[in-house]
């Protein structure tokens, strides 16, 4: 049977794409060799640099977030290689495992899943390799899986206090055009990202921006690499090209919403996904239920991972509250896969459409009968109209 209005896709991304991204992308593809693609080549990698916050190369492939990952390895690193990585959740676990399948080894800061990477720990754990042995430190950003943002500027003071020459690596796929993110004025080396989440698009693009200290790391990594190589993409992407058929199509749309993005104004557009974060703990905590993400001032405007009731199955509510309210809320990972529901409230968004997500989530507690609270949506609804 059709179901009347709007499917509210309220996952953690892939976010809803806006009608202005699909035209452009509904655009005639063109000769990717021709002259007229240098222009929309250029735009695009010029337009990046400006949401990364960066001056350096920024890099475009056709693939995944897992396909950014294993660049930023492959281009940097050795086999054999130390590598320290921080456990905050799903998504530096699935990092850490992609590595180890690299040859590399990848040493793991044990963490509960409720926070960000802990700065002091990396010092001290980067303070007792005297020999500088550890390549590189792997955090993530905004951890997809719990709803956790890792203080990245204190990770790299935390690197630089231990004296320690370590690249400093970055994922940021969920994080990137939605909370403030500097890649520059940061000291990250490689940032990595994705276009499904902040940036709107369709999956399907994922971005690379090194430093001059990973560009030169680049010259002497001896992983392989063939597809991935930083190298390859230097010359042509001077002058809008790549070294392979890129997602043209994908490139039209990028353009569009880096223009999209800095017309509202990133300060505006971080400001958003922080007033629809707290807004969203609000009604959670309103509920009686518990956010997943325990550490005070590292919870994620973009998305809120809820911890369900002992004895409640958050997969059967999301089936009950798809089932009966179409909307879509993201499903827990590994490790609390059962046990969390996660609102995506990321991407093209605003007040009113997060109101009619609680909503769906309030209607949803209560028709599958999981213990809760009314009142929720009145408190973000408070919280939104006082902001």
């Amino acid at each position: 049977m059709r179901k009347a209005g709007r499917h509210f896709l309220q996952i953690p991304g892939p976010s809803a794409v806006p009608d202005r991204i699909l035209s452009a992308i509904g655009q005639q593809t063109i000769d990717h060799r021709g002259p007229d693609f240098a222009k929309v080549g250029m735009r695009a990698l010029d337009g990046l640099k400006s949401i990364f916050k960066t001056e350096e190369n920024v890099f475009i492939y056709p693939a995944s977030g897992t396909g950014a990952w294993e660049a930023a390895l492959v281009n940097t690193l050795s086999p054999g290689d130390r590598v320290l990585m921080f456990e905050t959740g799903h998504f530096a676990t699935l990092w850490k495992k992609l590595a180890e399948k690299l040859g590399i080894n990848a040493e793991f800061i044990e963490g509960d899943w409720r926070g960000g990477a802990d700065p002091d720990q990396i010092e001290a754990y980067l303070a007792e390799d005297k020999e500088h042995k550890i390549k590189a430190v792997c955090v993530v950003h905004n951890e997809t899986s719990t709803g956790s943002v890792s203080p990245v500027a204190a990770v790299r003071k935390a690197i630089d206090n231990a004296g320690h020459p370590a690249l400093f690596m970055v994922d940021t796929i969920s994080g990137l055009a939605s909370l403030d993110y500097q890649h520059d004025a940061w000291g990250v080396d490689v940032t990595v990202s994705g276009s499904q989440k902040g940036l709107m698009l369709p999956p399907g693009l994922s971005f690379n921006a090194a430093s001059a200290k990973a560009m030169a790391a680049n010259k002497t990594a001896t992983l392989q690499r063939s597809y991935w190589d930083w190298a390859e993409m230097v010359g042509p992407n001077k002058t809008g090209y790549f070294p392979y058929t890129p997602a043209t199509n994908l490139l039209y749309g990028l353009n569009e919403a880096v223009d999209m993005l800095h017309e509202e104004g990133l300060d505006n557009v971080f400001a958003r996904h922080a007033r629809h974060g707290a807004a969203a703990r609000a009604a959670v905590r309103t509920w009686g239920l518990e956010v997943l993400c325990a550490s005070q001032g590292q919870e994620s405007g973009v998305l809120t991972a809820v911890k369900m009731p002992d004895g409640h199955s958050a997969d059967a509510f999301r089936a009950s509250t798809l089932e009966h309210f179409d909307i879509s809320l993201g499903n827990g990972l590994s490790k609390v896969a059962d046990k969390v529901f996660r609102i995506g409230h990321l991407g093209d968004f605003n007040d009113l459409m997060l109101v009619g997500t609680l909503a769906g989530v309030e209607m949803g507690l209560k028709k599958a009968n999981v213990p809760h609270k009314e009142g929720g949506v009145q408190a973000a609804m408070s919280l939104l109209t006082e902001a």
